[in-house]
């Protein structure tokens, strides 16, 4: 049966929960009650990342929420990503302890590159392959990489990536990634999964949620579903927690799969472009600060 601990095998057989929650755009705080309620709610899969500056608060609901439900650790799936500042060989493990010290974890299960950063990724993806081999992390993968970064991240590797996170919603599919992965064995993984206000508005989308009788959302996380995405919808409230895990009494029919695959616009919220490790003219890809941060975050 379907539901929140239903798995997908990777690459390298471990199994890993194909709806999760992620916690971007929350302080710490937020973060530690979003995790306690996801897991009190059946979610078995949290997404974080040092750049969202909330390890501290989510390896507090982790550990909280296990002692609440009188759960194990290997009960539940947890990924983190390299910083983009981190990345390097050197760096890379070194700032690897401090995430897991701020996760309260002796290991994480899935540990992403966030993003490719240009003439580092390829240092920064051995530093992972040995804390795989370590027993850090059960698997290692990327996040935001095109085909062309990809095989050259192949050409170097020793462990293919297990997940490719990207963005992924009916306004940005990226088939040739998807293609290009799903050929290699690489799991692909939904970031910003509803599109925002775009798609959750779109005409067609909410024709097929009233026909379904579900909210826009659920229609589209349903599609993840079966398109075989691995997804992690963040929310901060605990309705829509509930209700982004409620897409499991209905299936979209194949002509209403194809109807949101047709919605496809190419468009990406965020870019290679916009940072200015890619960039000089880009953002600051600093690490996101919240006033309830540790003080020692950067450590």
């Amino acid at each position: 049966m379907e539901g929140l601990t239903t798995t997908t095998k990777l690459n390298n057989g471990v199994e890993m929960p194909r709806l999760g929650m992620g916690v971007w755009k929350s302080d710490n705080t937020t973060a530690k009650h979003s995790v306690i309620e996801a897991l009190k709610h059946g979610y078995r899969m949290i997404d974080v990342a040092k750049q969202y500056g909330n390890e501290a608060g989510t390896g507090e609901g982790i550990k909280e929420g296990l002692a609440a439900l009188k759960m194990n650790r290997k009960d539940l799936f947890v990924t983190t990503k390299v910083f983009n500042g981190d990345q390097g060989y050197d760096t890379t493990l070194h700032a690897f302890e401090g995430q897991l010290k701020r996760l309260q974890l002796t290991y994480v299960d899935l540990l992403l590159i966030h993003w490719p950063v240009d003439g580092k990724y390829i240092d920064t993806w051995k530093a992972m392959e040995k804390l795989y081999h370590d027993g850090k992390v059960r698997a290692i993968g990327v996040s935001n990489f095109n085909n062309e970064r990809m095989d050259d991240l192949l050409a170097h590797a020793t462990v293919t990536p297990a997940v490719n996170q990207m963005e992924f919603n009916p306004i940005c599919q990226d088939q040739d990634i998807v293609e290009h992965d799903n050929h290699l064995g690489i799991q692909v993984e939904a970031w910003s999964p509803l599109g925002g206000g775009e798609s959750l508005s779109d005409p067609e989308i909410n024709k097929l949620a009233e026909k379904y009788g579900k909210s826009a959302a659920q229609v589209i996380l349903r599609w993840d579903w079966q398109r075989g995405i691995v997804t992690i919808p963040k929310s901060s409230h605990e309705k829509r927690i509930v209700e982004n895990s409620d897409i499991f009494d209905f299936e979209l029919s194949d002509e209403d799969v194809e109807t949101i695959n047709k919605l496809d616009k190419d468009k990406r919220s965020l870019t290679y472009d916009m940072f200015q490790w890619h960039n000089p003219k880009g953002a600051p890809d600093d690490v996101d600060k919240w006033d309830d941060s540790p003080a020692d975050y950067k450590a």
